[in-house]
C-alpha cells in the first residue's frame, strides 16, 4: 500500500498552543497537589514531554505500554506491554494518551488504575476522535477534537512510521496505477 501525509491537519504552531492551554488547565485545577503523570507509550510520549515541561506542581511521571491496533485497524484485543514500575495506591493519576479513538484502551486502563488504588484518575488527550468511540469514554483534558481520519505525526504513527512529524497529518491511501 502506497500512501500520501502531505496534507496537514494541525500545525506545529497550532499544537504548541494548545499544549501550553492544556497545561494551564491542569495547573488550574491541581495547584501545587502532587501529580502522577502517566502517558501511554510510545504515542504518547512527544505530548507527555511538552506537557510536563509546563506543569507547576509536583510531577512524578511512569509510563505504561499497551496495544491495540494493527495498521489502522483496532482489534478489540488489549495488552500490557510495559507496566508501572510506581505503586499508584492514594496517588492522583493522569493518564495522557496521544488519541481516544474507540475508547476501549483507556477503559482497560482506567479500570486498572482504580483496582490498583488510585486516588483520583483524569485523562488527558492530545486527540479525541468521538465518532469512533465504542463506549462512553471521555477525556478530562483534551487538546483537539478531530474528524474520523487516520492521522500520523506528533508522536501517532502508522506501523511505527511518521511519529516524527512535527505536525499533524493525514493518510490518504493512493491506488497504485491510477
Amino acid at each position: 500500500m502506497e500512501i500520501d501525509t502531505t496534507e496537514i491537519l494541525i500545525s506545529e504552531e497550532q499544537i504548541s498552543e494548545m499544549v501550553v492551554r492544556v497545561a494551564g488547565e491542569i495547573n488550574r485545577d491541581y495547584g501545587n497537589k502532587p501529580l502522577c503523570v502517566v502517558p501511554i507509550l510510545t504515542g504518547a510520549f512527544i505530548f507527555a514531554a511538552d506537557l510536563v515541561r509546563h506543569l507547576d506542581m509536583p510531577v512524578n511521571l511512569d509510563f505504561m505500554q499497551v496495544s491495540s491496533y494493527v495498521g489502522q485497524e483496532s482489534t478489540g484485543q488489549l495488552k500490557i506491554r510495559k507496566d508501572l514500575n510506581l505503586d499508584v495506591k492514594g496517588l492522583d493519576v493522569l493518564v495522557v494518551e496521544d488519541i481516544i479513538d474507540t475508547g476501549r484502551t483507556l477503559e482497560l486502563l482506567l479500570n486498572e488504575l482504580r483496582k490498583r488504588g488510585a486516588n483520583s484518575v483524569k485523562i488527558c488527550t492530545a486527540f479525541d476522535k468521538p465518532d469512533r468511540r465504542v463506549n462512553n469514554m471521555k477525556s478530562d483534558y483534551n487538546g483537539f477534537t478531530i474528524p474520523d481520519e487516520f492521522i500520523v505525526g506528533y508522536g501517532l504513527d502508522l506501523d511505527g512510521r511518521y511519529r516524527n512529524f512535527k505536525d499533524v497529518r493525514i493518510v490518504k491511501e493512493i491506488n497504485g496505477g491510477n
